[in-house]
């Protein structure tokens, strides 16, 4: 299979990913289960021979579900509730919540409402990352979780299979860094918009699946011509819980950008942290939900030791990036109480930043283009000088 039918495919898996998950059901007659971001560890429904897919948000407008959540809500909250009100999520047989803000905690009471049929299985994690009792806490998550599937599916989970879930995922995850890597050096001719499809169809696609088509992927672009080079190299950052829009990842490589590295959620801190394959698989779980944290610090987490901002210009230096375009969703509550320290940091740095705020509703795309443009010249005039 050439790159060409590979990207196709996991774009087409990003596009309609509840259509991927109905062919799946129907190919192997087994349970699909829809979670939120951004914790839940896919490697539990895996092992229980069930489909872990995250929930997407929807490429439509939202309509139905406009009365059921406030307007101030994020765009992903929304969305979310406007799918289960159109019955979008017939194919689930179950949905897990996250808790790691409040918006989602009422886009799951309102999904819970309008699916009373569908299994809903809640799941706290502790936010305080370094407390003494932090690993033990997380490992009793974990196993609760892992109870409940077990009560969903009616059948054991075997530390056996839960292990080989564990390498299967890390074996994807870290094909993808490898992508990663490849692009940051120029080795791999992959633009934003097909990163973000590489992502967000793991998110998605059946794991096995998904990795057979990233080996073949990689063996075609370690192959390929090395990426042309543009003028600016920037990182982009931000978007927690749903994927950039394409058209504007497109417009800010059009603005004469070279995308050469990230922290979004559909991006690297979705494959950032790998489970530990040895010893006690819910005491490696719990270590790798700690371990994200420090690999890619988050907003909704506390942990006196880490600094998202701080994390940021040492992933800026690694990449030799001369700055940073920052998309915040509107309305992201954690997002947006942060950011202050981030432009705090980057302003005492001298390192040049651009804030976009984005909505799933359209934006005038012309407007950002002129902001974008404006601050590629910025960055060329400080490298100048």
């Amino acid at each position: 299979m050439d790159r060409q039918a590979i990207m196709q495919r996991f774009a087409a898996a990003a596009h309609d990913p509840l259509g991927y998950a109905k062919a799946w059901k129907e190919r192997t007659g087994r349970k699909v289960i829809g979670s939120f971001p951004m914790n839940f560890p896919g490697e539990l429904a895996h092992a229980a021979d069930t489909l872990p897919m995250i929930l997407q948000e929807s490429e439509d407008p939202i309509t139905l579900g406009h009365g059921l959540l406030f307007p101030f809500y994020c765009g992903y909250t929304r969305s979310m509730v406007d799918q289960a009100v159109r019955g979008d999520f017939g194919v689930l047989d179950a949905i897990m919540f996250g808790d790691h803000c409040v918006q989602l905690l009422g886009a799951a009471d309102a999904i819970r409402m309008q699916l009373p049929d569908t299994r809903v299985i809640f799941f706290q994690l502790i936010s305080s990352m370094c407390d003494p009792w932090t690993q033990g806490r997380s490992e009793e998550s974990f196993s609760k979780l892992k109870a409940e599937l077990e009560d969903f599916t009616g059948a054991p989970v075997a530390d056996a299979a839960l292990h080989a879930s564990i390498r299967l995922f890390n074996r994807n995850r870290g094909l993808i860094r490898r992508l990663y890597q490849m692009r940051k050096t120029g080795a791999a001719p992959l633009g934003s918009v097909e990163m973000q499809h590489v992502v967000k169809s793991s998110m998605v696609m059946d794991k096995a699946e998904h990795t057979q088509l990233l080996e073949a992927l990689i063996e075609q672009v370690e192959n390929a011509p090395a990426a042309a080079a543009r003028t600016v190299r920037l990182h982009l950052s931000g978007h927690f819980c749903q994927a950039p829009k394409p058209e504007v990842l497109t417009m800010i490589e059009e603005c004469g950008v070279t995308v050469v590295g990230d922290d979004l959620y559909h991006g690297f801190r979705y494959i950032s942290t790998d489970v530990p394959e040895e010893g006690d698989p819910i005491q490696g779980l719990a270590r790798w939900y700690l371990d994200r944290n420090t690999g890619v610090p988050c907003p909704t987490r506390v942990q006196n030791n880490v600094d998202w901002d701080a994390y940021l210009l040492n992933a800026i230096r690694e990449e030799r990036a001369q700055g940073m375009i920052v998309l915040m969703a509107k309305f992201c509550e954690p997002h947006m109480y942060y950011y202050p320290e981030v432009k705090e940091a980057f302003e005492k740095a001298g390192v040049p930043h651009l804030l976009i705020e984005t909505e799933h509703e359209s934006m005038a795309l012309e407007s950002l283009k002129t902001r974008v443009e404006t601050f590629v010249e910025v960055v060329k005039h400080r490298q100048a000088a």
